[in-house]
């Protein structure tokens, strides 16, 4: 019996393995806080994910990858960024780049400040925010867009010239997150803001972290910043990737488990891979319906080779 076309590719689908029917493309629309710039995560497995301006960043994109590999899930990851900049600057420069394909997830965020000209003012970012979602549900009305709120900077808090100066550390997350909310009140596209920069506050306030990078780094805590005080370390980049992964699969962070590769391949001890990885589930897991299942490991056995797909 002769096959119709549609049968044959029907057929051929069918032949096809699980994970080539249901990857899932994600965007990330952001600066040098989605890069993960002045550490070593920005070209951490960069080769796995495609930067859309051709400049071979990995940073948070690359790590959410890895973490998605290594739960079974299948995501074609994407990252537009540059930095020093807020959403106006893709709206204004890169609308081609960003409607060259319609995406099923995007995941974005503006400024530290909110504005850099305007610190503390969330106009920009609200105004932004929604037409940035309107432009990427022009080429998909159902695509998922996530904002996500930053973190406080020690600059910003403990220098006279800080917009927070004066304020505890955890007060600028704070405040950030209020824009944020702002943001999603005013456009109905955008599904919801990931706690990134309240992840940082609880690490702090677990004394997971040290507050102050000025005063010196406490034995036993982790320093959350880079050497600028301003963008993150390689654990606090790895923490924002934890988060976003947690909010975005609906995932439990620890289910990844204390040899998760990556933390293991940037030079962290299982206690501070299994410290960030809690933080990130208290996080997520009752906003985004995140259902406790934590990896039941050995901790005497680290893994061998990582594999890089």
């Amino acid at each position: 019996m002769k096959q119709t076309t549609a049968s044959l590719l029907f057929a051929s689908a069918l032949s096809l393995p699980l994970c080539a029917l249901a990857t899932e493309s994600i965007l990330f629309i952001g600066n040098s806080f989605t890069y993960g710039a002045h550490s070593s995560a920005q070209y951490h497995r960069a080769q796995t994910v495609t930067d859309l301006n051709l400049e071979g960043n990995g940073g948070l994109a690359a790590l959410f990858k890895s973490f998605t590999q290594q739960a079974g899930l299948s995501y074609d990851v994407f990252l537009e960024t540059h930095g020093g900049i807020g959403l106006d600057w893709h709206l204004n420069n890169k609308e081609t780049v960003l409607t060259q394909r319609p995406w099923d997830t995007v995941v974005m965020h503006g400024y530290s400040t909110l504005d850099a000209l305007h610190p503390k003012d969330p106009t920009k970012l609200i105004q932004t925010s929604a037409q940035m979602a309107q432009l990427l549900a022009s080429k998909n009305p159902n695509v998922s867009i996530h904002l996500m709120s930053t973190w406080s900077r020690a600059d910003q808090t403990y220098r006279p010239k800080g917009a927070w100066y004066g304020s505890p550390i955890e007060k600028m997350g704070q405040d950030i997150r209020v824009a944020y909310n702002l943001a999603l009140k005013n456009s109905p596209l955008i599904k919801d803001v990931i706690p990134v920069g309240e992840a940082f506050n609880q690490a702090i306030q677990k004394g997971i972290a040290d507050p102050n990078p000025y005063d010196g780094i406490e034995a036993g805590k982790i320093n959350l910043w880079t050497y600028d005080h301003y963008h993150a370390s390689s654990h606090g980049y790895y923490l924002e990737a934890l988060v976003v992964f947690g909010a975005i699969t609906h995932k439990d962070p620890r289910s990844l488990g204390a040899n998760e590769c990556s933390g293991y391949e940037l030079g962290f001890s299982q206690e501070e891979v299994m410290s960030l990885q809690q933080v990130a589930f208290e996080q997520v897991t009752d906003a985004f319906q995140v259902t406790a299942n934590p990896l039941i490991f050995d901790l005497k056995v680290r893994p061998q080779r990582c594999q890089l797909n």
